[in-house]
């Protein structure tokens, strides 16, 4: 393998893990400043009309982090 090759191998694992860990660090800030417990709401409780807002805002969120990395 070309060393180039290895080099956009490690950036892309970086980055991937750089986006992730944003990721999760902003649904678990958002989760805490909402007045109620959104993964026992949605898994225990089975609420489905939060679990549609909350994909929406998981699909905003990781649209705005892959830009903000690919930028």
């Amino acid at each position: 393998m070309d060393m180039i090759k290895i080099e956009w191998i490690v950036n892309a694992l970086i980055f991937s893990l750089m986006g992730v860990t944003i990721f999760w660090i902003s649904f678990v800030l958002i989760d805490k400043l909402t007045p109620y417990n959104l993964w026992q709401e949605i898994v225990k409780e089975r609420n489905q009309a939060l679990a549609t807002v909350v994909a929406a805002m998981c699909l905003g969120i990781a649209i705005i982090v892959a830009a903000a990395v690919h930028g």
